[in-house]
Protein backbone atom coordinates (compact mmCIF):
# COMPACT_ATOMS: atom_id res chain seq x y z
CA UNK A 1 0.00 0.00 0.00
CA UNK A 2 1.56 3.51 -0.99
CA UNK A 3 1.92 6.39 1.46
CA UNK A 4 -1.40 8.12 -0.47
CA UNK A 5 -3.35 5.09 -0.10
CA UNK A 6 -2.28 5.08 3.48
CA UNK A 7 -3.48 8.40 3.96
CA UNK A 8 -6.04 8.22 2.38
CA UNK A 9 -8.22 5.28 4.53
CA UNK A 10 -6.59 6.83 7.03
CA UNK A 11 -9.03 10.49 6.36
CA UNK A 12 -11.86 7.63 5.86
CA UNK A 13 -12.21 7.51 9.75
CA UNK A 14 -10.24 10.57 10.90
CA UNK A 15 -9.97 13.92 9.83
CA UNK A 16 -6.84 14.95 10.97
CA UNK A 17 -2.98 14.12 11.40
CA UNK A 18 0.46 15.30 12.59
CA UNK A 19 4.17 14.51 11.43
CA UNK A 20 4.53 12.75 14.40
CA UNK A 21 1.43 10.98 14.09
CA UNK A 22 2.12 9.91 10.70
CA UNK A 23 6.10 8.57 11.12
CA UNK A 24 4.72 6.39 14.21
CA UNK A 25 1.29 4.86 12.60
CA UNK A 26 2.66 4.79 8.90
CA UNK A 27 6.16 5.35 8.65
CA UNK A 28 5.68 8.83 6.51
CA UNK A 29 8.59 11.29 7.15
CA UNK A 30 7.22 13.67 4.67
CA UNK A 31 4.03 14.40 5.58
CA UNK A 32 3.95 18.12 4.17
CA UNK A 33 4.97 16.25 0.96
CA UNK A 34 2.05 13.75 0.80
CA UNK A 35 -0.34 16.22 1.65
CA UNK A 36 0.77 18.72 -1.35
CA UNK A 37 0.58 15.64 -3.82
CA UNK A 38 -2.96 14.72 -2.05
CA UNK A 39 -3.72 18.87 -2.72
CA UNK A 40 -2.50 18.44 -6.39
CA UNK A 41 -5.30 15.80 -6.19
CA UNK A 42 -8.45 18.13 -5.31
CA UNK A 43 -7.92 17.56 -1.48
CA UNK A 44 -8.42 20.32 0.76
CA UNK A 45 -6.52 21.21 3.91
CA UNK A 46 -6.18 22.97 6.89
CA UNK A 47 -2.68 24.08 8.32
CA UNK A 48 -2.74 24.82 12.29
CA UNK A 49 0.51 25.18 14.73
CA UNK A 50 -0.19 23.23 17.77
CA UNK A 51 2.28 22.93 20.27
CA UNK A 52 2.96 19.84 22.67
CA UNK A 53 3.34 19.60 26.33
CA UNK A 54 6.90 19.98 26.30
CA UNK A 55 6.20 23.09 24.26
CA UNK A 56 7.25 21.43 21.22
CA UNK A 57 5.31 23.07 18.14
CA UNK A 58 4.28 21.16 15.45
CA UNK A 59 1.79 21.05 12.53
CA UNK A 60 -1.42 19.21 12.27
CA UNK A 61 -3.18 18.85 9.02
CA UNK A 62 -7.20 19.12 8.58
CA UNK A 63 -9.13 17.92 5.95
CA UNK A 64 -12.00 20.52 4.79
CA UNK A 65 -12.72 18.68 1.66
CA UNK A 66 -11.75 15.82 -0.61
CA UNK A 67 -12.06 15.42 -4.37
Amino acid sequence: MSQLEMLTHHFATTNSISGIEAAAIYKIRALPRRISDLEERGWVFNRVWKKDPSGQRYKRYTVITTP
